[in-house]
């Protein structure tokens, strides 16, 4: 598991210096994803993952709510791995995507949930 969340970290890394680059995954239309276009799910997972620790940072989420959303977003990281190992199809990439998605709105929900405001 550490092997693929190294990298993730380091995607994170690299989306702090450049937050133009974290932010532009665009969701090309099913008929048109490429594998050249799929390196952009590594940005956007560096993003979840910074998006989770910023709200621990700003109070936005509490620890059991960080916990469980990091839980999921590695549970994602092996579910693509397993993916790749055969060679993703669209089918696993829109899978993916759709995954991550609901990721997306779990945390922003939790985030603006108010049930974890300091003050």
């Amino acid at each position: 598991m550490r092997k693929f969340i190294v990298p993730a970290v380091v995607l994170a890394a690299a989306s702090v210096a450049a937050p133009s680059f974290a932010q532009s995954y665009h969701r090309p239309a099913p008929h048109a994803v490429s594998y050249g276009s799929w390196q952009s799910i590594n940005a956007r997972q560096a993003n979840l993952d910074r998006r989770i620790d910023q709200g621990v940072r700003s109070g936005q989420l509490s620890r059991r709510e960080a916990t469980r959303l990091h839980g999921e977003f590695a549970s994602l990281l092996r579910l693509e791995a397993n993916y790749r190992r055969g060679g993703l199809t669209a089918w696993e990439r829109n899978d993916l995507d759709r995954r991550f998605d609901r990721l997306s709105a779990q945390i922003r929900y939790e985030r603006r949930d108010r049930d974890n405001r300091r003050g």
